[in-house]
C-alpha cells in the first residue's frame, strides 16, 4: 500500500484542522504590513510534517490537549523564524516554490519578521507556563545555529570526517525532529524517561532523513532536487566522505580539487558522482540510513500499540521514503 499524508493523518485529522485555525490566529497583528506577511507565510507553509510529529507523539505517549496545540504552534513559530533568517543569510529567493520573504519585502523586513515570529513563540510559551516545551524548542534552535556554523567552518577546508558530518546533521536537521517528538511527549503528560526516549527517537529519524536527502543528490530518485546540487555547493555529505576515505590519494586529491575549484562545471560534477557510485559511497550511506531507521523503529516498539503509533511509524516511512 502506497502511503499518503491523508491516510497517515487520519487519527489526528480533527486536531490538525483545529491547529490550522489556531496557528493563523496566533500570528495575527494590527500592523497591516506585518499581517499581510503573516498571511503569506501561513499560505505558503508546506506539508505540516512537524505538527504531525508533535500530535502523533502526544497520542502515542498520552493525551492530546491544549498544551499539544501550543507546543505545535511553538515549534512552527520558532522554526519559521529560523527559515526566514536562513533565506536572508543564503540570499535565497524561493522557499517551497514560493518567493521568500526577503525576495518580496527585502532583507530588513525579513529579519524583523523573523524576530517577530521568535517573540510570538516565546510569549506563547511564557504566557501559558509551558517552560518545559520552551526549553526543548529553544535548545533545538541553539543546536541548529551551531550546526550551521560548524558546517560553514568545516566546508572551507573540505576536511569533514564522518563523525563531524554526523554531528552537523544531528544539530542541523535531527534536533528539530527530536524537539517535535519531545514537545509532543511533554505536552501529553509523559514521564521524563518517555520524553527522553521520544527525543532520541526523533533524533534517529532526523539523521536517517538527512542521509536519504544526501542520496537524492546522486540521482537515486526523482524528487525535484537538482542533481549534484550538494557538490556544487561544496557540501560534504556521507557518500562523498566515504568515497574520499576509501580511494587512493591521487584520486582523493583529484576529487577534492574538482569540488573546491570546478563545482560549477556540470561535467566535472558528473565525474564526481561517477566516482562516488563506483566506489560504493551510495551503498554505504543507504546502509547507514537503514541502521538509524531500524534503531528508531525498535525504540518506538517500546510504546503501546495504537493507531497513533501506527501512523507515526507510517509518517517516518513516508518522510524517509525508504525503498527497502
Amino acid at each position: 500500500m502506497k502511503l499518503d499524508l491523508n491516510t497517515i493523518q487520519a487519527p489526528i485529522a480533527a486536531e490538525m484542522a483545529v491547529f490550522e485555525k489556531k496557528f493563523k490566529n496566533s500570528v495575527r497583528t494590527k500592523i497591516l504590513l506585518l499581517d499581510k506577511i503573516m498571511t503569506y507565510i501561513v499560505k505558503s507553509k508546506g506539508k505540516q510534517m512537524r505538527p504531525m510529529f508533535v500530535f502523533l507523539t502526544a497520542g502515542v505517549c498520552g493525551k492530546i490537549g491544549e498544551a499539544t496545540h501550543r507546543g505545535a504552534a511553538l515549534i512552527e513559530l520558532l522554526h519559521t523564524a529560523t527559515l526566514v533568517h536562513d533565506d536572508v543569510v543564503d540570499d535565497a529567493d524561493y522557499r517551497r516554490g514560493f518567493f521568500s520573504i526577503n525576495a518580496l519585502w527585502k532583507n530588513k523586513v525579513a529579519v524583523l519578521v523573523g524576530d517577530y515570529l521568535l517573540s510570538r513563540g516565546l510569549l506563547l510559551a511564557i504566557d501559558n507556563g509551558d517552560f518545559e516545551l520552551l526549553r526543548i524548542v529553544s535548545t533545538a534552535v541553539r543546536e541548529m545555529s551551531e550546526g550551521e556554523l560548524l558546517q560553514i567552518e568545516k566546508a572551507r577546508a573540505l576536511d569533514i570526517t564522518e563523525d563531524v558530518y554526523l554531528e552537523i546533521i544531528r544539530q542541523k536537521t535531527a534536533t528539530l525532529i527530536a524537539a517535535c517528538c519531545g514537545v509532543g511527549a511533554a505536552s501529553s503528560g509523559a514521564s521524563a524517561e518517555q520524553i527522553s526516549m521520544m527525543q532520541k527517537f526523533g533524533e534517529l529519524i532526523g539523521i536517517a532523513f538527512q542521509m536519504k536527502d544526501d542520496l537524492f543528490d546522486y540521482g537515486t530518485e526523482e524528487i525535484g532536487k537538482p542533481l549534484g546540487i550538494d557538490i556544487k555547493e561544496k557540501k560534504m555529505t556521507l557518500p562523498l566522505i566515504y568515497t574520499l576515505n576509501n580511494v587512493e590519494n591521487s584520486l582523493r586529491r583529484k576529487i577534492i580539487n574538482i569540488v573546491k575549484n570546478e563545482s560549477e562545471n556540470p561535467k566535472k560534477v558528473q565525474e564526481v558522482i561517477g566516482y562516488v557510485k563506483q566506489h560504493g559511497g551510495l551503498e554505504y550511506a543507504a546502509e547507514k540510513m537503514n541502521t538509524y531507521y531500524d534503531e528508531a523503529m525498535k525504540m518506538l516498539g517500546n510504546f503501546p500499540d495504537s493507531t497513533y503509533r501506527t501512523s507515526l511509524q507510517q509518517l517516518v516511512e513516508f518522510t524517509i521514503a525508504r525503498n527497502k
